[in-house]
């Protein structure tokens, strides 16, 4: 029979993937207190970093119908579990890695889709999603401009072509 203890973590780890729009796993061997302090902070405020179990981490997983991570279960394992931007958290874990080579990044899931630690990395180098929208919009605002001047010259062509069209007639009305 499972202990209380444990079954109240598998559970609460569950919960944690299920209402988490991404999860990164990491190896965290060879860092100090401190250096997780600075990275929970590089993290911002939408993701959570929890030094895990990896059997209950499994578990728990598996629970939340995720798969795909079973075999990064090896190991000193942490888990970001990011409820916002996924691209902020994986921006601070990259840029962390960076200058503390003991954090290695596993691998991941984004909206139940397994990823690569590569993946988590490309990932990193998008642009937040303010960003893409604000380029979005105003790749929108473009076309619409581009729009109202094709249409604004269709009706001056318009009355060009018809005044050549009586200059025209008018000329040789004329010669006759």
């Amino acid at each position: 029979m499972a202990r209380p203890d444990k079954a109240a973590a598998v559970a609460e780890l569950t919960e944690q993937f299920r209402s988490s729009n991404a999860a990164v796993l990491t190896e965290y061997r060879g860092l100090t207190v401190a250096q997780l302090k600075t990275l929970r902070r590089s993290l911002g405020e939408n993701a959570q970093y929890a030094v895990v179990k990896n059997t209950l981490t499994k578990i728990a997983a598996n629970e939340a119908g995720i798969t795909t991570l079973d075999d990064l279960f090896n190991g000193p394992t942490a888990v970001a579990f990011v409820t916002g931007d996924p691209v902020e958290s994986a921006k601070g874990l990259r840029d962390f890695a960076k200058d503390n080579p003991n954090l290695v990044i596993k691998g991941g899931v984004l909206d139940g889709k397994a990823l690569s630690a590569d993946e988590i990395k490309k990932l990193a180098d998008l642009e937040s999603r303010e960003v893409l929208l604000a380029k979005l919009a105003g790749a929108f605002k473009g076309k619409q401009t581009q729009a109202a001047q094709v249409f604004q010259a269709l009706p001056s062509k318009l009355v060009r072509t018809v005044d050549a069209l009586r200059a025209k007639q008018g000329e040789q009305g004329g010669a006759e």
